[in-house]
């Protein structure tokens, strides 16, 4: 119950913001790491961006992995994302993409928690599914981890005109 109700008070914002006249996107995907000493782990990813004019965006990323003995990884981080080719159609917002993450790596094992600076590159394709929604595959390697690779699903805002009620 109080997974769901995390999950639930994370998209609020996120279904708000899709009201403006903003590109932004939201999205939430499994992924399967080297988050681990010894071994593989799962982990749950939380993505949130908004697209610059051209082929840039901006955001923050949110990872939970845990290797099903002893390890959890916490990677909060900020993401730098470049579209190939201003994206499909020269919308800039989707097709094949790199993006830089900066931010920390907290590895929680065996009760103690290691606090590490995180510095990786991913890259991906964000495949639109009409308008609103989206999945995007990737891979992703750096410091200290050693790969990742995982989905996304989520939603984007779409760029709306003004209207002229008149």
């Amino acid at each position: 119950m109080k997974a769901k109700s995390l999950v639930f008070i994370l998209l609020i914002p996120c279904f708000s913001a899709f009201a403006q006249d903003q590109k932004i996107a939201f999205g939430i995907g499994p992924e399967w790491n080297m988050n681990s000493r010894e071994n593989f782990a799962g982990a749950a990813a939380l993505s949130f961006d908004y697209n610059l004019p051209g082929s840039f965006a901006l955001g923050v990323n949110f990872g939970a992995s845990y290797n099903f003995t002893n390890t959890a990884v916490l990677e909060p981080a900020a993401l730098f994302r470049w579209y190939f080719r201003g994206g499909a159609k020269g919308g800039g917002d989707s097709g094949l993409f790199a993006q830089a993450d900066l931010g920390a790596y907290l590895a929680i094992e065996d009760g103690e928690l290691t606090p590490l600076f995180l510095g990786g590159l991913r890259a991906g394709f964000r495949l639109p599914l009409g308008s609103s929604f989206y999945i995007e595959p990737y891979g992703r390697a750096g410091y200290p981890f050693m790969f990742g690779v995982g989905v996304l699903a989520g939603m984007k805002g779409k760029k709306l005109g003004m209207r002229n009620e008149e």
